[in-house]
């Protein structure tokens, strides 16, 4: 039987002061940046394929899991609290420097910046997304204007994983409507001390996931041949490959190869966070092929802030390693 004064299970003292965060508020009084809509709604819905009619129409509710959606701050967070007020013992939620000097984000209180500047410093610098949960009590409707408030609920740990070694924060935020509850989320992340593993000099790039369904595809890349799918029933081009047609669901097609020209249909400058063996900042594009079908790949032959929808381009295969070949898109006009 043991004790706390037992030295094997006697807390150290960095998570004797992490306790004392539980229970302290992270946020108060903040209002949602925008009220409750039906755009935004849409946007939700379509991006998941939810077609319930519930979510459209005059009568309309939002889906409950976009529950968060409605606290979100985005890139400059929130303004005030929703009395215009500075929480007591904590500084301007505005973002204005504390007495001691301290600036923190726009919403949150110091309480909360000093929990995760203590991790930091106990070189839990690196945080990841771990879980949440929901809990609904009524609809929210177009129109509502939502105040929240979010306390931190836990803090537990060290807990060791193949990331590394941190301590898991669980903040809860009750979500309100006139003073009345529409529901509460929990979310919890881990703050950690990455691992140290050994550190290859020349890092290889990610190794695609070849299956049954895609051979076909990298034993044409390996041949530097960019082979697409068509439907042998209704002779649709398709890609990524399927096992199926998605228009007629015919199992039956026929590999044929592509022409390689396309042009940039959209696109991304990948910035952070960084990977081993890519050297950020680099364009990640979709291309649109002659074909009518679109892939996803690096383009060449410019620099990543040059490229521009609609740039004309062409595949060329590209050898990283001694096992891995890939298809990559040149700039026709870098040729």
């Amino acid at each position: 039987m043991t004790t706390d004064d037992d030295p094997a299970v006697r807390p150290d003292d960095l998570t004797v002061r992490l306790k004392t965060y539980e229970g302290l508020p992270a946020a108060v009084a903040v209002r949602g940046k925008d009220p409750v809509n039906l755009p935004m709604i849409r946007h939700w819905c379509e991006a998941l394929g939810d077609t319930n009619p519930a979510y459209a129409g005059p009568d309309a509710v939002a889906p409950p899991t976009m529950l968060q959606a409605w606290t979100m701050g985005g890139l400059s967070g929130h303004a005030e609290p929703a009395d215009g007020t500075s929480p007591a013992g904590h500084p301007d939620p505005a973002g204005h420097p504390d007495p001691a000097g301290h600036p923190h984000p726009p919403g949150r209180t110091q309480a909360y910046d000093d929990l995760l500047s203590l991790l930091d410093e106990a070189g839990c610098t690196s945080v990841v997304a771990t879980d949440c949960e929901q809990e609904y009590v009524r609809p929210l409707r177009p129109g509502d204007e939502v105040t929240f408030d979010t306390v931190v609920e836990s803090v537990t740990g060290p807990k060791t994983t193949k990331l590394g070694t941190g301590y898991f924060v669980t903040t809860r935020t009750d979500v309100r409507v006139s003073e009345g509850l529409a529901g509460t989320h929990r979310f919890r992340i881990l703050k950690y001390a990455p691992a140290r593993t050994r550190q290859d000099p020349r890092p290889r790039r990610p190794r695609p996931v070849v299956n049954r369904d895609n051979a076909g595809f990298w034993d044409g890349v390996a041949r530097h041949e960019l082979l697409l799918q068509r439907c042998a029933a209704c002779r649709t081009p398709r890609f990524p490959w399927l096992p199926g047609c998605p228009d007629c669901g015919s199992p039956d097609w026929d590999p044929f190869p592509a022409r390689g020209d396309g042009t940039v249909h959209s696109y991304v400058v990948m910035h952070h966070p960084p990977f081993p063996a890519f050297d950020p900042p680099y364009a990640v594009v979709l291309v649109e092929l002659a074909e009518g079908v679109r892939m996803v790949g690096n383009v060449v032959g410019v620099p990543y802030d040059k490229v521009r929808i609609g740039m004309p381009v062409r595949v060329e295969f590209r050898a990283y390693d001694d096992e891995l070949v890939l298809p990559v898109f040149r700039a026709e006009e870098a040729s």
